[in-house]
């Protein structure tokens, strides 16, 4: 019985959280915590019913003894009140065998009796715990819980971040790319209007041949008639 109280004592007093921060699964941890206590607590009460009725039966001898000392104790009165000393000495004598029989049971039932108290009030203690465990059950199965979302938020941040530096640079690249565009647009009205200006020079310089070579004929022309 000592031994299942210390086994049970020493797993309730080990800190949660060291389970908790020792474990991958503290979830997981924490069910199994919990479920070698109820374990443990349940052999515990077994040994606890036993003591008590140890200390019981231990009770109901003591009673016994009592009854019977008090019975050869009024047959002895009986055979005083009779004048039959012989009858009143053979009871005492009996009387006294029980007494000494009583003696020797009731230190046995007192310590029987604390035990079995002491066992109860340590099995509700221990129940208390049990029972304080469960509710830090569900705060740290809460804070576990918070922590992993809080380190996927984190994740999800970082690789959010990685992103935005990766659309800063293409944001970069494409900005580049519209200046080069720019630039080629640039250079192709430059060459367009470049090449406009030489087209009207040209059509000047055709014109004037035109105008020479019609003048030319226009002479001839005059030539003959003259």
């Amino acid at each position: 019985m000592t031994s299942i109280f210390k086994r049970l004592s020493s797993l309730i007093n080990a800190s949660v959280n060291d389970l908790v921060d020792r474990a991958e699964d503290p979830e997981r941890m924490i069910k199994q915590f919990i479920r070698e206590m109820e374990e443990h607590i349940q052999a515990a009460k077994q040994g606890v019913i036993e003591a008590v009725a140890s200390e019981k039966q231990l009770e109901k001898q003591v009673d016994e003894q009592k009854r019977r000392t008090a019975e050869w104790l009024t047959k002895a009165e009986a055979a005083v009140a009779q004048d039959r000393e012989d009858l009143a000495r053979a009871a005492l004598e009996r009387k006294k065998e029980y007494e000494r029989t009583l003696q020797s049971l009731e230190p046995a039932w007192q310590s029987a009796k604390q035990t079995s108290a002491h066992l109860k009030q340590q099995l509700q203690r221990l129940e208390a715990k049990l029972e304080e465990a469960k509710l830090k059950r569900g705060t740290l199965v809460a804070r576990q819980r918070a922590a992993e979302a809080r380190q996927h938020m984190d994740r999800t941040s970082a690789n959010f971040q990685a992103g935005y530096a990766s659309h800063t640079e293409f944001a970069r690249m494409e900005d580049k790319v519209a200046e080069i565009e720019a630039r080629a647009q640039a250079e192709a009205e430059l060459s367009r209007d470049s090449s406009d200006l030489e087209r009207e020079f040209m059509a000047l310089e055709a014109d004037s041949e035109v105008e020479a070579e019609l003048a030319q004929l226009k002479q001839r022309q005059k030539d003959k008639g003259d």
